[in-house]
């Protein structure tokens, strides 16, 4: 007797889901877990006097926090803030959502708005319609894609290849850290090389102490800046001894140096430092894209970023992320709209929240995909790592979205990674900084991931690093020693990038490269105005989006399938005996084969010969007395017609039908089509005791007898992803052999035992 249990079974399955790994925050207002709307939260409101700001959202100028102060002062455009507050909210929502109303009109208004006011605006929409509206309100029209390139042991050998790998796939931007923090140097040194091998035009940054980082940029090694933070609360800044004037002064250090230069902020981030004031997740955000369009910067980095993983937590917490998207774009910045922190276990997960992104195209639809390895990432895992980045490609492909990035072969890839490493380790030797062996290269051109190498570790990467700051190497130094060691292609690709410093072109909003020529909002703006319009998908493109591993065609089939026939030819032969009869014998049992059945297909998808099949279910029919009858029909492939087919030209009036995939059916002469007695319908996972046992049991039908239907288990393959493209160019073969009319022909059969 089945003993009573204290739980449903399900629960148990489930528990085992990587679902179950996350962790889920309940609402909680008052201690700052909450993503839209708090009693906190200020309504929105502004005063303007004499063109000047005196009252933000409630709060009197007297009473300003240095916050409140610098966007009065920097972002709220006086000449627009009064029509821009005096709007009703949901009318702006749907103006968000309206293709009828130009980007440029929102972008003005935004302008002239409080945070209060933009996060109710966008509260309104859900979550389909902020994607829309992000799709209308990005800046550049051209979608792009940034990286992450680092590693478990900082080796240089190792992040230049994968960072010549991640600029194959199309990453306009890569961005690296460290675990040693003293390697930084060494870092930048080795992604900039990495990064200039292939092609030119993808900028770099080294993620590092803000006066370090700073330093490196100075000494030529990066190209764009994203990691000065901005928060929405004062005691944040505070806390780090930041303004958002010491924030706007080290952002205009960078641009001084014609450096890229984004801020960085995100929901949760507050909420992790403990001073978050009881306000909603998007109202601190909103303060904090303020800030940074007052501080002037080119762009942002927010989406969530470290703090995402808390906000997916929170209920509406993956709403909250694209609305905060949402609010720095339509105020006009660069947005590199995160996807940079893995926010949850669940595969599921990751691919609902990317999904938006990828459709509606981002300035940057990561602000960091991992290009590596999830423990190679050094930034922690991203929301889509090397390991998942070719299930990206087929997104692509899916949707027919472009996503930033095309697909590598193979070939080219190793072809990339050896150039690589020996460029840097050509770098390094001209330098004096280290000697790396060929076994180290070796192994790291060929690892997908720093467990696989034999190279260079975090403590001989210190005394490189080291000795690249100390010494005051530059990025020209690196240039002259890759073209004295005849990397003279590289040598340009990486000066090229150094020369966008004079022109400053692409310090303009959402500036990449591509192709040699700053792409951004000025010469690339987002014109969507409806179907038709905006950013899409042209037929090269698309073509190269299509382009992934292991795409299937009626030439891939039959090439595959005839390297079969000769072993095949081996085992079996196969005589037509002229047009089939009428059995009349009580023990005779027809087996209907297909067209194409050993004439061009040899093996079932399962991979069983097709000799071996055969023989299986001959000989359970004789095992029972009766005998085997093979026919051929040519007038259809349908398993079902085919076991009919077979049943009406049987003594016994049982017949099997089978096509060489090694879908096959037992049929009985008087039943309709596709009312059949047993179907073996899935076929790549049918096994030759099946075949056996469906022999058997056409040979019971013919005694009277009701045997045990047989069932193929199966433990929930998604067998059509897996088979049915191949299925289907088979059953295109069936078909290009059937005649109408055609009548069917006996074929006797010699199966000869032998052996492979």
């Amino acid at each position: 007797m089945t003993p009573k249990l204290n739980r449903w079974k399900r629960f148990a399955d489930w528990d085992e889901r990587p679902l179950r790994l996350d962790k889920f925050a309940a609402e909680d207002p008052a201690n700052g877990f909450s993503a839209f709307s708090s009693p906190a939260d200020p309504k929105p409101g502004i005063g303007i006097k004499g063109g000047r700001v005196v009252s933000l959202d409630g709060v009197l100028e007297h009473d300003y926090d240095m916050i409140d102060r610098f966007i009065a002062r920097h972002h709220i455009d006086p000449e627009v803030a009064l029509e821009a507050m005096a709007l009703d909210s949901a009318t702006v929502a749907r103006w968000l959502v309206d293709m009828n109303v130009p980007r440029e009109k929102l972008v003005r208004l935004a302008h002239g708005m409080t945070p209060a006011k933009l996060a109710e605006v966008v509260s309104q929409l859900n979550a389909l319609e902020i994607a829309f509206a992000y799709s209308k309100m990005r800046a550049r029209k051209t979608p792009g894609n940034q990286a992450h390139v680092t590693n478990a042991k900082d080796d240089p050998l190792q992040l230049a290849a994968d960072a010549a790998t991640a600029v194959a796939f199309g990453f306009d931007e890569i961005e690296t850290t460290m675990r040693v923090s003293r390697n930084a140097w060494s870092n930048a040194v080795a992604c900039a090389v990495g990064g200039a091998v292939g092609r030119w035009g993808t900028l770099f940054q080294c993620s590092s102490e803000e006066a370090e980082e700073l330093r490196i940029a100075m000494a030529g090694f990066t190209s764009y800046a994203e990691t000065v933070s901005v928060y929405g609360t004062e005691k944040s800044f505070t806390d780090g001894d930041d303004t958002p004037w010491s924030k706007a002064f080290l952002a205009a250090a960078y641009a001084s140096r014609g450096v890229k230069m984004r801020c960085t902020s995100g929901a949760g981030s507050e909420l992790l430092m403990g001073f978050h004031e009881a306000k909603s997740l998007l109202y601190l955000e909103a303060r904090c894209l303020c800030l940074q369009r007052g501080m002037g910067v080119q762009g942002t980095q927010n989406g969530g970023i470290d703090g995402a993983p808390l906000t997916a937590t929170i209920p509406g917490g993956v709403r909250e992320l694209m609305a905060e998207n949402l609010i720095a774009v339509w105020l006009d910045l660069e947005c590199a709209s995160g996807n940079d922190a893995r926010s949850t276990e669940s595969e599921i997960r990751v691919g609902a929240k990317i999904l938006p992104y990828l459709i509606a195209g981002s300035d940057l639809i990561c602000s960091g995909m991992g290009s590596i390895l999830k423990y190679d990432n050094s930034f922690n895992p991203s929301l889509i790592n090397g390991e998942e980045l070719e299930d990206y490609l087929v997104l692509q492909r899916d949707f027919e979205a472009d996503g930033g990035l095309t697909p590598l072969p193979e070939s080219r890839a190793i072809e990339l990674r050896e150039r690589a490493v020996e460029a840097i380790a050509a770098v390094f030797e001209e330098l004096g900084l280290s000697t790396p062996t060929e076994d180290m290269k070796t192994s790291v051109v060929y690892a997908s991931g720093s467990d696989d190498t034999r190279s260079l570790m975090p403590r001989d990467v210190s005394f490189i690093s080291e000795a690249i700051k100390e010494r005051g190497i530059t990025v020209i130094d690196v240039v002259k020693a890759l073209a004295n060691r005849g990397f003279r292609e590289e040598a340009e690709n990486l000066l090229n990038v150094v020369k966008l410093r004079l022109s400053g072109d692409y310090l303009q909003t959402s500036a990449m490269i591509r192709n040699g020529r700053i792409v951004s909002a000025v010469n690339d703006p987002n014109d969507y105005l409806g179907p038709g319009s905006g950013y899409r998908v042209s037929e090269e493109r698309r073509l190269q989006l299509n382009d992934i591993r292991d795409v299937l065609d009626q030439k891939e089939v039959l090439r595959s399938e005839a390297l079969h026939e000769k072993d095949e030819a081996k085992h079996i032969r196969y005589r037509n005996l002229g047009p089939a009869a009428n059995g009349s014998a009580k023990d005779d049992v027809v087996i209907g084969i297909s067209p194409a059945f050993g004439l061009k297909l040899y093996r079932t998808t399962a991979g069983h010969r097709l000799s071996e099949v055969l023989g299986a279910m001959i000989d359970a029919i004789r095992a029972r007395g009766l005998k085997a009858r093979v026919v051929r029909f040519r007038h259809t492939a349908d398993t079902s017609f085919l076991g009919l087919s077979a049943a009406r030209l049987a003594g016994s009036g049982i017949g099997i039908g089978i096509q060489a995939k090694g879908t096959a059916v037992i049929h009985q002469r008087d039943r309709q089509p596709h009312n059949n007695l047993e179907l073996f319908s899935n076929a790549p996972i049918t096994r030759l005791e099946h075949y056996r046992a469906l022999g058997a049991n056409a040979a019971a039908y013919a005694l009277g007898e009701m045997p045990e239907p047989i069932v193929v288990p199966q433990r929930g393959e998604a067998m059509g992803s897996r088979y049915h493209a191949r299925v289907a160019l088979i059953y295109a073969i069936e078909t290009g052999l059937t005649e109408a009319g055609a009548a069917p022909e006996e074929v006797d059969i010699t199966l000869t035992g032998a052996k492979s």
